[in-house]
């Protein structure tokens, strides 16, 4: 198999689940309990935190551990609206955020009696600052717009961003799930208060995630119950998680540089290829400002399901969009904010690649969608009319 949805998930690397196995069967003890075993547990509880907060430039105080990137978003987003609603109930956000930010902003809106404005992108999926600070209000009190788009890849410009929330007295959180462990990030540089990001995205466990939450915002509780992460994360943690999650970071942040060198050529080599070689083709997202391993294609005449099916018989795992809406038979919400129209939404393709990836998984991969999607227009009505009006 050749795997190019690592935006979807990554593979649990060898010396991750090496790391997390002892915290099964060896140190269970509960971390809340007084006794050794607990306080192995404890311990490895805080080497994770230290781990992800090294990443960040931040303090290990500041990040608490959530069940994935949904659960932070949802809770960066409801809990800061609780907090701050005396102040006002405006929050700024974009078109193109992952759902869990979106439809967390639509219970919001309908159920608590919040005002959201949805950003629109530029044709490369870029966030206009005039437009942002056009959309400021004196009761905005939070600005939300995701590190780096999970479908086209696009990297926001959350340096400018959080310069504006600051100068504002806003807050900024982003949905950094795509970004953390891909692009150097640091909270302080860039002025982030909140940041939410997932394990399962940089080759550590599923089921673990953290929302980085700067020391002195004052946001709620999610979960009640028990005294966990500092009394604002109720449950007993997941101590394998975790463990997981802190060794796939500094993993990650050592083998940057290099990884994403390796990702930005063979991407840039891919994208180069099937542009030149298949045409009727477009690149969603921006060229330069975009993911190391993010290559998003739009073929037009050609449905992206048909294309997924067919390579997936070739042994090639790709996607047309978010893993999250694979299930969904409307186009991509966010190739529709970037003005792309339906027909040509439909026949798009997200590839993600990975660490493992090589250039003859490119070259073959290439070689196979040029045939597919030859095929597929080959039986395409809306081709066959295209091409004899361009051929009269």
């Amino acid at each position: 198999m050749i795997y190019l949805d690592n935006a979807a998930t990554t593979r649990t690397v060898p010396e991750v689940v090496e790391a997390m196995l002892p915290y099964f069967s060896e140190f269970y003890g509960n971390p809340s309990s007084i006794y050794e075993i607990a306080g192995k547990s404890k311990e490895a509880i805080t080497k994770g935190r230290e781990s992800i907060a090294n990443v960040l430039g931040a303090k290990k105080e500041e990040i608490y551990f959530t069940a994935g990137g949904s659960e932070a978003d949802n809770w960066a987003l409801k809990a800061a609206f609780e907090a701050y609603k005396a102040k006002g109930n405006h929050i700024i956000t974009t078109k193109i955020e992952h759902h869990a930010i979106l439809h967390t902003c639509e219970y919001l809106e309908k159920e608590r009696g919040a005002r959201i404005t949805y950003l629109d992108v530029d044709e490369n999926g870029i966030v206009k600052l005039d437009d942002l600070l056009k959309a400021i209000t004196p009761e905005t009190i939070l600005i939300s717009v995701m590190f780096a788009n999970n479908e086209i890849g696009s990297i926001q410009p959350i340096k400018e961003i959080g310069q504006i929330a600051k100068e504002h007295n806003i807050l900024f959180h982003t949905d950094a799930v795509q970004a953390f462990g891909q692009v150097p990030i640091n909270v302080d540089e860039l002025q982030i208060d909140m940041l939410s990001s997932s394990g399962h995205k940089i080759n550590g466990p599923k089921g673990i995630g953290f929302l980085y939450i700067r020391k002195g915002v004052k946001i709620r509780s999610f979960v009640h119950g028990g005294a966990q992460e500092r009394k604002r994360r109720a449950g007993t943690e997941n101590v394998p998680g975790i463990v997981g999650y802190g060794v796939a970071a500094s993993r990650a942040a050592a083998s940057m540089a290099e990884r994403t060198a390796k990702e930005i050529e063979l991407r840039d080599y891919m994208i180069g290829r099937l542009l030149k070689e298949v045409p009727h083709c477009r690149l969603n997202g921006d060229a330069k400002k975009r993911l190391p391993n993010n290559v998003n294609i739009s073929f037009q005449f050609i449905e992206g399901e048909s294309l997924l099916i067919m390579l997936d018989m070739e042994g090639i795992a790709a996607s047309s969009g978010s893993a999250c809406t694979s299930g969904s038979l409307d186009p991509s919400h966010v190739l529709l904010a970037i003005g792309l129209p339906h027909e040509i939404a439909h026949g798009s393709l997200r590839m993600t690649l990975g660490e493992e990836t090589t250039k003859e998984d490119i070259d073959f991969t290439i070689e196979k969608i040029k045939g597919i999607v030859e095929r597929l227009r080959s039986m395409s009505p809306l081709y066959e009319d295209y091409m004899r009006k361009h051929n009269q």
